[in-house]
This record gives structure tokens, C-alpha cells and sequence, in this order.
């Protein structure tokens, strides 16, 4: 990872946050997103203290705008993007509702954020994949976007609208060397986690157990991968 730069929405707090300070110690340099403007800046300063040349952007990035911002700045900074995890995501209402029940603006909002975010940022960002004809994209999905379980609403249905987006871009690139995957991290301790299943007794992952497999396909040696589904908790880190 030495010198590649790396960008990671919803880098503020969780798997992103663990994310930026994994990719901080490999010597990658960040560009990093959040909404949380103080929290972001926490993270970009944990990196900065590991040796990373980090830019920290406060940004929406389901709004267009914002996206041309922050990849704008991202490429002024250090001329391209070899790596982008498309992260950042939100819960919706919690306890969350059934869909019976579920408020229509809260489940268009879910959809944008989680589903047309990772679409905006993608598009921005491979023409310059493109044109070196190399670059690797992950998209962060979840176990409620393979398979539909009751109460997971919205945020389920995002997820499967992520995985489906993973495979289109996968197919339409697949005569590049620009690499399309997905990640189901699996069931975390992250204030996400404890917003969905509030009465959890049992134990849960870290969001610093499951980068190693983000670490992989971020590396030359997931060359040539393309289009598949990984789970980060089973991954056994074959091939770092």
C-alpha cells in the first residue's frame, strides 16, 4: 500500500474509522469523508500520527455536489485514486420499522445515502481508473442485502441494491483492469450495530478483526478478481 492512495466514505467512525488507520499503518495515503465533521477529524489526526499524508473532507455524499468536491480535491492532492471503499451508510430508524410501517422519507433518505452514494462516487472516480486502466473498488454490503429478513427494511434493501450495483460495474469493466468487489463485514461492535439489534447478547466482531480482507483487495495480488462477494469474518487472509 505504500504511496497508494486510498479513498473511504464514512470514514468518521466504525469500520471506516478502522479502515483509515489499517490503511494508515500500510503507508497509504487517505482521502477520507464523513458527515461528522469532529469525529472526522479525530480519525484523520489518529492517521496522521501513524505517518499518513491524510485529507479529510466534511461531505454529503449522496449529494453530487459534494462528491465532485471531495474527488476533486482528492485528485488535486495527489493526482489520482488507486483504491475506493464506498463505506459510508446509515441505519434508518431505530428500532427499525416494518416495511407496513416504514416512513417514506426515511426510506428514500436510507436508499440515497446507502445505494446512490456508491453509485455517484464510482462514476466520478473510474474515468481516472480508466484512463491508467487499473484501479480496485470495494463496496461494503451486509448479510441483509444477500438474503431479506423482517425488520431490516430500508437498510436491507440498500444493501441489496449495493450488491447488485457491485456486479453491474464488475461486468461493464470486465474487459479492464479495473476490479469490482464487495464485502459483507459481518456483525460488528459499532454504535450502527447497537441502533439495529439493541438487546444484542452475544459477542461481536471488532471492526479491526475484518480489514484484512479490504488489505487484499486493495493489493496487486486480487488482480484479476473481480465481481465477487466477501465475507470479511471468514476471510483467512490467504494471500497477504
Amino acid at each position: 500500500m505504500k504511496n497508494k492512495v486510498v479513498m473511504i466514505t464514512g470514514a468518521s467512525k466504525g469500520l471506516g474509522r478502522a479502515l483509515s488507520l489499517a490503511f494508515a499503518k500500510e503507508g497509504a495515503r487517505l482521502a477520507i469523508c464523513a458527515r461528522s465533521s469532529k469525529k472526522l477529524i479525530e480519525v484523520k489526526n489518529e492517521a496522521e500520527e501513524l505517518g499518513a499524508e491524510v485529507l479529510a473532507v466534511t461531505a454529503d455524499i449522496s449529494l453530487s455536489r459534494d462528491v465532485e468536491r471531495f474527488v476533486a480535491m482528492a485528485e488535486e492532492a495527489f493526482g489520482q485514486i488507486d483504491i475506493l471503499i464506498n463505506n459510508a451508510s446509515i441505519l434508518g430508524p431505530s428500532p427499525m420499522p416494518l416495511l407496513l410501517d416504514y416512513p417514506e422519507e426515511d426510506f428514500a433518505e436510507v436508499l440515497r445515502v446507502n445505494s446512490i452514494s456508491p453509485f455517484l462516487v464510482t462514476r466520478r472516480v473510474i474515468p481516472g481508473m480508466l484512463q491508467r486502466n487499473q484501479g480496485s473498488i470495494i463496496n461494503v454490503t451486509s448479510e441483509a442485502g444477500n438474503v431479506g429478513y423482517a425488520g431490516w427494511g430500508a437498510y436491507g434493501i440498500s444493501k441489496f441494491a449495493v450488491e447488485g450495483l457491485t456486479e453491474t460495474w464488475a461486468d461493464e469493466l470486465s474487459e479492464t483492469n479495473v476490479r469490482v468487489n464487495m464485502v459483507d463485514p459481518g456483525e460488528m461492535d459499532t454504535e450502527m450495530h447497537q441502533l439495529a439489534v439493541p438487546d444484542c447478547d452475544y459477542p461481536l466482531a471488532k471492526p479491526e478483526d475484518v480489514v484484512n480482507v479490504f488489505l487484499y483487495l486493495s493489493s496487486e495480488k486480487s488482480v484479476g478478481t473481480t465481481g465477487q462477494r466477501f465475507e470479511a469474518q471468514e476471510f483467512t487472509g490467504e494471500g497477504l
